[in-house]
């Protein structure tokens, strides 16, 4: 490798960033180091020390830099390198490697063209950020090692002013995580090195790769915007009169490299022209942006944890901007949108990779290169034919074509959305390329999430409203109130509106916003530019390169088909056609069939637990059913209640009558449309298990709202009774902590005529519909028990009803006693209350609850923050706290089923829904799992995958 004196012969102060310290080593006779304060905004990064003794500066206190003494070997290796004629790493490795640096190293190994170069681990990455941002001690020594191997392999040396090496700089974590974080190209330039590349490669293609190197490095690294150089590049395009980047000449380039350098000069920074130091600072920002705002919120809305820091990609440069026979492009093996298998996929013609992705310049369709490039068409692909069988999977892959030769500089799983990912995995079955389980895996469950929402009614009953089209960039309809900046989309979404996002172009610091909104419009861009990867990845909607789209941002306007677009005015979007419809367009709900239908017929045959769904409603049931429930696993019946006026009046004067005879009369009347309730989910569960929960909420959530005086007063209208016996009954019926008062069990044993009544409507349902050919199977669930003898209570209450059900009825219907396992102690009990319970269900809200000690309804005032300092990596309300809430229930079930064996054991909380929480349960050993019925197909994939993972284990 070339030392700093080839291309300049000193390593001056002024070549190094603000607060640059160059001083004295009681190691050696000195270093060049950067003291321990930031240079811009919180940035720290240490100048790379030389290799050869180099000349002294005039700079007052500045000593000569020596080389560096040779680090003893670490225990630790912390660079891998990759090219074609050293190997050192492959696809197993991407924990460590992150998946960009597994998958380079991989590409290599099957013989694939890779430009070499080396990665620097993602547990340097971890040691970074611990150490108060600096390479652990012979990190860098390794990281010139690994250089000089790169450098052998390409006959060139970075910093060589005649044959100069050009290097790129890229992040890669283990998850990819698109456009989160920074990467540098070109780097290497200097005013001596250009010229040395001109004479090699031409004036203009040199210049052009140093003025983007100028931009991208200040960015990136110095903290400068880029907007500043955005500036000159346009004042110049005006000046001498042309409309694109490529149109500039090289005598332009010059003039433009010497504008940047005044953009360095204005901000009060120093450009280093030492190669060395310009590698150092590069890799040191790729591991800052780990830690930078939108990779801390992309990671935080696709719940990505565990992982230990983003990998550093350092690769010789392939540059796609030498001529009409060079292109850069980014493909996916299959389309992303809709999984059909052909190439899917933008290129450029004399272009760098960035142009492509940033949506600055619209780019041509993958399938023109047939004609444009025929030969390196071809050869991409029988790349991405090798590609797609040695991974068995759809990838998502970056390109350079330079002066004729094909380099693949990236391949990794692609994202896609939820109707790509279940026709790619069933396409990919009847291929023969994978087996059924293996689809199984292939499908997330935000995929399936995706392809529960709705689609619009009627595509042809809008066509009137179209107002505009651009590219379909991610499927879906989705309707909202248009926003322009990604500020406001997150304001309004907190406020509690459906937004649509509206932007020239997005950039990574739209992701809150992005997140925020329904769907995503821009003005510039393709398909595989920032908006349209992160838009796919999320599931939202976006329209990418409306051209005609007019956007005035200052006046929160556009205009577009001749109609004008104010802040808060009503679209819809069609990501599938890519039209731009105004008004909201009515929708209708998804159907589970085609490619679809087919991956759960894979599914349901692979999974081994039932799921169940949470039905209060004949209505609710039967879309459970649709969605492929096995059964009701918890019907509230007190959400019964407020269906109707008479209904809750009914209540409130159970709940203000002063006797039990009183009491018993407005019983009477609720029975009756409890009954029916029952019989119409019997009916709709024909057949299936349908499990009741008795009344659980205190007395006091049926009230009106209002103040005391306005809920007396109402209360005393409805029900006759006197507003002095009212107001003497609404405060007994106040408590201090809700939660943990007068509810479940606790009432039912208070006021046995309250069960009695629901047990009564339960088994003369499940009676009446069992005379019309239904077979009901009713499970009656008593909650909120926490001894054995609640339990016991309330289950002789249950058996003494029954009988008196069955004997008056002539006819006799199976049904089961259990409880809700949502008290601590009833979990540590469990081998008591199964004694009693045939069944039991765990209630993982109160479970939660009462375990943490957070109340569901306050934890919003702090979970954000414990979010964000990683006190707590979910919301434990959302996804199982296995460690902890976990634990209870694997005891409860070891317990409860060594008392029992046979016992019959479910969840039917919130998190019943989630996959990563079912896998657990399966685990465990439940029964069954009960969720909302629009997350049932979530939770039957997910049971699926954790059997296939299961046996992949083993």
């Amino acid at each position: 490798m070339q030392s700093a004196t080839r291309f300049s012969n000193r390593v001056s102060a002024t070549h190094l960033p603000r607060r640059v310290a160059v001083r004295a080593s009681n190691k050696g006779f000195g270093r060049v180091r950067l003291a321990k304060t930031s240079f811009i905004g919180s940035r720290v990064f240490p100048a790379a020390p030389a290799r050869r003794v180099v000349a002294p500066t005039s700079f007052p206190g500045v000593v000569a830099v020596a080389a560096p003494e040779k680090s003893t070997e670490t225990a630790t290796k912390r660079v891998y390198v990759f090219g074609k004629s050293k190997k050192e790493g492959d696809a197993s490795m991407k924990q460590l490697l992150g998946g960009k640096g597994a998958n380079l190293a991989e590409m290599c190994a099957i013989g694939l063209a890779v430009p070499p170069g080396f990665t620097i681990t993602t547990e340097t990455c971890a040691e970074f950020h611990q150490t108060g941002k600096d390479l652990p001690q012979g990190c860098w020594e390794e990281i010139l090692s690994a250089l000089a191997d790169v450098e052998a392999e390409m006959g060139c040396k970075l910093g060589d002013g005649t044959n100069p090496l050009l290097l790129s700089v890229r992040s890669g974590a283990a998850v990819s995580m698109p456009g989160m974080m920074d990467t540098v190209l070109n780097l290497g330039l200097n005013d001596t090195v250009v010229e040395g590349l001109a004479s090699k490669a031409g004036e203009r293609f040199a210049f052009d790769a140093y003025r983007r190197f100028l931009d991208m490095f200040g960015n990136v690294v110095m903290g400068v915007s880029h907007s500043l150089f955005e500036e000159q590049l346009e004042g110049l395009k005006r000046e001498v009169g042309v409309e694109l980047d490529n149109d500039l000449t090289a005598e332009n380039l010059r003039e433009l490299v010497k504008r940047y350098k005044k953009v360095y000069e204005t901000q009060g920074i120093s450009f280093p022209d030492d190669p060395l130091a310009q590698l150092r600072a590069s890799v040191y920002a790729v591991f800052d942006s780990w830690q930078s705002e939108r990779a801390n919120v992309y990671r935080s809305v696709n719940q990505i944890t565990g992982l230990t820091g983003t990998a550093v990609n350092v690769q010789t440069m392939a540059f796609g901007n030498m001529g009409d026979t060079s292109a850069t492009g980014v493909l996916f093996t299959r389309d992303p949108s809709n999984g059909t298998n052909e190439l899917y996929g933008e290129y450029l013609i004399n272009a760098q990779g960035e142009d492509v992705v940033a949506g600055i310049r619209t780019p041509l369709p993958i399938a023109q290169m047939a004609t444009d490039m025929p030969k390196s068409h071809q050869e991409l692909l029988d790349n991405c034919a090798i590609l797609e069988r040695h991974y068995k999977e759809m990838q998502d892959i970056e390109f350079t074509i330079q002066e004729g030769k094909l380099f693949m500089l990236q391949c990794r799983s692609g994202k896609r959305t939820g109707m790509a990912a279940v026709k790619i995995a069933v396409e990919m079955v009847n291929e023969g390329l994978i087996t059924p389980e293996e689809a199984i895996l292939k499908v997330e469950a935000s995929h399936l999430d995706q392809l529960l929402h709705p689609q619009f009614e009627d595509e042809e009953a809008y066509k009137d409203q179209v107002i505009g089209t651009g590219l379909p960039a991610s499927p879906g309809a989705s309707i909202g109130q248009v926003v322009f900046t990604a500020e406001d989309a997150e304001a309004m979404q907190a406020a509690g509106h459906d937004v649509i996002l509206v932007r020239r172009e997005t950039s990574p610091e739209d992701v809150k916003g992005m997140h925020s909104s329904e769907g995503v419009i821009t003005q510039l861009g393709g398909m595989t530019s920032h908006a349209a990867v992160v838009a796919r990845g999320w599931g939202k909607t976006c329209i990418t390169g409306c051209s005609d789209l007019q956007i005035d941002e200052g006046a929160k306007l556009a205009k577009l088909g001749g109609a004008e677009i104010h802040e808060m005015d009503w679209v819809s979007i069609n990501g599938t056609t890519g039209e731009i419809i105004l008004g909201k367009q009515p929708l209708k709900p998804a159907e589970l069939a085609g490619d679809l239908g087919q991956f759960m017929e894979w599914v349901d045959a692979s999974r081994t637990m039932s799921v169940l769904a949470n039905a209060d409603t004949p209505e609710d049931a039967t879309v459970a059913r649709k969605n492929g429930a096995q059964g009701v696993g918890l019907c509230r019946t007190e959400h019964m209640f407020f269906a109707t006026e008479k209904r809750i009046t009914s209540v409130r004067r159970m709940i203000v009558a002063q006797d039990t005879e009183t009491r018993k009369a407005a019983l009477k009347e609720i029975l009756e449309f409890q009954r029916s309730d029952f019989e119409g989910l019997f009916k709709a569960m024909d057949g299936l298990p349908v499990t009741i929960r008795l009344l659980d909420p205190p007395l006091h959530e049926f009230l009106p709202a209002g103040d005391h005086e306005e809920v007396v007063a109402q209360l005393a209208s409805e029900t006759g009774v006197p507003e002095d016996i009212i107001a003497d009954t609404v405060d007994k019926l106040e408590e201090l902590n809700p939660m943990l008062g007068f509810r479940g069990c606790r009432l039912g044993i208070t006021y046995p005529e309250i069960p009695e009544m629901q047990v009564k409507a339960i088994l003369e349902a499940a009676v009446n519909v069992a005379k019309d050919g239904v077979k009901a199977s009713p499970d009656i669930m008593v909650p909120l028990v926490g001894m054995q003898t609640e339990l016991q209570n309330q289950e002789a209450l249950i058996r003494k009803v029954a009988d008196g059900v069955f004997q008056k009825s002539g006819t006799t219907v199976n049904y089961k006693v259990g409880t809700m396992i949502e008290v601590p102690r009833a979990a540590l009990m469990s081998d008591k209350i199964a004694e009693t319970a045939e069944f039991f269900s765990f209630g993982t809200n109160d479970l939660t609850q009462m375990t943490y000690g957070y109340s569901r309804d306050d934890i919003g005032k702090f979970l954000p923050t414990y979010l964000e300092k990683g006190i707590l990596q979910v919301d434990p309300f959302q996804v199982l706290d296995s460690e902890g809430v976990g634990q209870l229930i694997k005891l409860s079930v070891e317990r409860g089923r060594a008392t029992r064996p046979g016992l019959k054991v479910g969840l039917c909380g919130e998190q019943g829904g989630d996959a990563t929480s079912v896998k657990f349960l399966h685990g465990v050993g439940l029964d069954y799992v009960s969720c909302s019925p629009f997350r049932v197909p979530i939770a039957r994939l997910a049971a699926a995958q954790a059997v296939v993972l299961a046996k992949n284990k083993k």
